[in-house]
């Protein structure tokens, strides 16, 4: 290895290392406050119990349970909650209009249904296929997927199972090689 492709990765190292206390300094507040709501869980910090199952019911389309854990398994509804009222705050007006959305959406297409989450599977994934371009869904599904995989402190990945999912082995340190750039 040359000098100068050293020298490249050395800052890379360098430039990321500084990016991520950056952002870590930025949002240790959060990070610490979502760490111990996350521990006292004992109902929902955001969510009335009626929202809480329609966001469930979503995830639980969004990152289904088949052969393996998926939504429900990982409580992502309890990431989603902490999440937004410790780091993801910007993101409440979103899930209070897409709420109402969804419950209009529901009854203008299956005027019997009380709710989303009542609704049959097929029918779920019926309205989802239809509101998916929305800032309201993205929003789900991204933190759906946060929440399968992020650290169990934060409220999600219950007993681990995102992270049983992609064989992620949770050690505090790893030893190198990390890959074939550090032979």
């Amino acid at each position: 290895m040359s000098a100068e492709e050293n020298s490249r990765r050395q800052f890379l190292v360098s430039s990321m290392t500084g990016i991520s206390t950056a952002w870590l300094a930025l949002n240790w507040p959060a990070v610490v406050r979502a760490q111990a709501v996350a521990h006292q869980k004992v109902e929902f910090a955001f969510f009335k119990p009626e929202q809480a199952a329609e966001i469930d019911a979503m995830s639980a389309q969004i990152f289904p349970s088949d052969d393996t854990p998926g939504a429900r398994e990982a409580q992502v509804i309890n990431f989603i909650d902490l999440a937004l009222v410790t780091f993801a705050t910007d993101a409440q007006s979103i899930y209070t209009q897409g709420l109402l959305d969804l419950h209009a959406k529901t009854k203008d297409m299956f005027p019997d249904a009380a709710m989303f989450s009542a609704l049959k599977p097929a029918q779920q994934i019926q309205l989802l296929t239809s509101i998916e371009k929305t800032p309201f869904f993205k929003t789900v599904r991204d933190h759906t997927i946060m929440g399968v995989f992020a650290s169990p402190q934060h409220g999600g990945n219950y007993d681990k199972v995102g992270w049983k999912l992609i064989g992620f082995e949770d050690k505090l340190a790893f030893a190198p090689p990390f890959g074939y750039y550090d032979r």
